[in-house]
């Protein structure tokens, strides 16, 4: 294997990639315990340039650790890779269009106009939704012991990023984010099924 002074490039790909996820992830966390403002950071401030810069590098040096650690947990291989690769594809598939629902600068950080409709009447993050599927699904694709310990640490950003949005939200939108957040769950839950089938509409119109 080669090496990189005393580190093997795969450990050393992997410290840099960990080094990363847990620096966006500290300020997301800072930020929900209100302690920091990193994110949302509504306008284009360093906060909002460190945490894009950081996502960004992250997933180029993610990619190369997937390449580099492939196959190294030991899961079942084809049933690992199918698994992994539908959650992959699905969550992605989720976050896009729920993206280009909520628009680019509001998916930015940036201020915006409150979404209340089409994805957004089913979760309040249904980006983060899709993005912890896809997640879960690299770790199982790629089944690599390292690229799964960075992925675990990737979920906790995911979780951890409405907790620090939220009073932004409140402060941003009032009483009509207060609204929305009474309906509709953070991430999904039994109104999200019950919006998806329809039950919620009919009892609209039966108490009409």
């Amino acid at each position: 294997m080669i090496e990189l002074g005393s580190l093997s490039i795969p450990t050393a790909v992997f410290a840099v990639s960990l080094a990363l996820v847990i620096a966006n992830l500290s300020g997301i966390v800072a930020s929900a315990l209100g302690v920091a403002t990193y994110w949302p950071p509504g306008e284009r401030t360093w906060q909002f340039y460190a945490h894009w810069t950081i996502s960004h590098l992250l997933n180029v040096v993610l990619a190369v650790l997937a390449y580099l650690d492939w196959n190294s947990l030991g899961l079942p291989r084809v049933p690992s890779f199918a698994a992994g690769a539908v959650l992959f594809l699905g969550g992605f598939a989720v976050a896009f269009a729920a993206g280009r629902d909520l628009g680019v600068e509001e998916t930015k950080g940036l201020s915006g106009e409150l979404r209340t409709g089409g994805w957004y009447r089913y979760s309040r993050n249904p980006q983060y939704v899709g993005y912890i599927a896809a997640t879960v699904g690299f770790a199982l694709l790629t089944n690599s012991a390292l690229v799964a310990i960075v992925c675990t640490v990737f979920l906790c950003w995911w979780l951890a990023l409405p907790f620090a949005e939220e009073p932004w939200l409140r402060e941003q939108y009032g009483e009509g984010y207060e609204r929305y957040a009474e309906r509709v769950p953070r991430f999904i839950g039994i109104e999200t099924v019950r919006e998806l089938t329809g039950a919620r509409d009919q009892e609209s119109t039966l108490t009409e």
